[in-house]
């Protein structure tokens, strides 16, 4: 059997999961630096590197998901912004679609309102560990720094 019918097996007579929209911000510096945050203490996968966003709202858009938990978390107001990738990850504790959004203009310096750590990266990334679908993403952002 195929792995792919392996996985559709295990998934046969299991109700579906809800899933959980979260926005992202893939915070861009012209240089190319991106930024991640330390997942704080008490939430599930707390220490692993990710980043910044949180879950959508009922009737809230991606960008103002978005604009609120960059707000909420790093003191940060986001002035341009555009979707750029969405992904599906199947975590222990949740299903999520994560909706990728490229924050290329915000006002202010971030601070971990949350008590998280954050930093500036570039590939190779220098911190871990890294949240399952940051990885992916990191990819991506790298791959863009050897074709742009």
């Amino acid at each position: 059997m195929s792995e792919a019918m392996n996985q559709a097996a295990d998934t046969a007579g299991k109700p579906p999961r809800k899933v959980t929209e979260v926005a992202v911000g893939v915070l861009v510096q012209p240089d190319g630096h991106f930024l991640l945050a330390q997942r704080p203490d008490g939430k599930p996968y707390e220490g692993y590197w990710e980043f910044p966003g949180g879950k959508l709202e009922p009737g809230e858009t991606v960008e103002a998901a978005l604009a609120r938990e960059l707000h909420e978390e790093l003191g940060l107001d986001v002035t341009q912004c555009e979707r750029w990738h969405i992904l599906e990850h199947d975590y222990p504790h949740a299903y999520v679609r994560l909706y990728f959004c490229k924050v290329t203009a915000w006002r202010g310096d971030p601070v971990g309102r949350e008590g998280q750590a954050f930093s500036w990266q570039r590939t190779p990334v220098t911190v871990g560990p890294l949240l399952p679908a940051t990885i992916p993403v990191v990819q991506w952002l790298d791959e863009e720094s050897h074709n742009g």
